[in-house]
């Protein structure tokens, strides 16, 4: 008799929510990880027009005051969010052994890079800024930013699918200005968040930490 593969991962689709919602449905269920119940979470969610600062994020990174604008524990500086951008939350136990924090990031960026090949479109990372980056245009595409309290961690990235890059001259995202932005249309991928969510479902155990390795050491 065949034993079906137990998944890893448990996808929770939320479709579009304000960002305040999906915030303590996230704080439910990190808080329910700490303590050793739950499950490994990847939650996908696009938000209504949004703006977060990170643990390094200053208010003059907002240009839009009527913007609303959240003060959050994730690393880096603003962000922006809104329809078009698909914005993935693994909320997940990092377990014994997986918890080289440079190596989570690492691996976050990896399978948001083996996504984009999937879709035609090749991107890098680059050493002293998070995210990834379109190596033919040199435009972000996708950001990142983790949080991480008694090894669970939250929060997560955002890839840029459909939406319009001009909208991040709402804020100076991660203090490098509007124009580094892009999304996958601009960059010649004409897919849509369905299409996205499906390689997701398909790929989902791939994003789990035990799938991470090591970073390499800094000389």
């Amino acid at each position: 008799m065949m034993k079906s593969k137990i998944k890893k991962v448990e996808i929770l689709d939320l479709g579009l929510m304000e960002y305040s919602e999906c915030l303590n449905k996230m704080y439910e269920i990190r808080d329910q990880r700490k303590i050793g119940k739950g499950k490994d979470i990847l939650i996908l969610v696009e938000h209504p027009p949004v703006a977060t600062l990170g643990r390094r994020g200053e208010r003059n990174e907002i240009i839009d005051d009527k913007l609303p604008v959240y003060e959050i524990e994730r690393g880096g500086k603003s962000t922006y969010h809104a329809p078009g951008q698909l914005v993935l939350y693994p909320v997940m136990y990092m377990g014994e052994g997986n918890r080289d924090v440079r190596g989570w990031v690492r691996h976050l960026e990896g399978f948001v890079i083996d996504l984009l090949n999937d879709f035609g479109i090749e991107t890098s990372v680059k050493p002293d800024l998070p995210g990834v980056w379109v190596d033919k245009t040199d435009k972000k595409i996708a950001s990142i930013g983790i949080s991480i309290e008694g090894w669970v961690s939250f929060h997560g990235v955002s890839i840029n699918v459909t939406i319009d890059p001009d909208e991040f001259n709402r804020i100076n995202p991660c203090g490098l200005g509007a124009e580094v932005m892009t999304n996958m249309l601009q960059e010649g991928s004409n897919c849509s968040i369905k299409d996205i969510k499906k390689w997701i479902e398909l790929n989902a155990d791939r994003i789990h930490p035990s799938k991470a390795v090591p970073a390499p050491n800094r000389l």
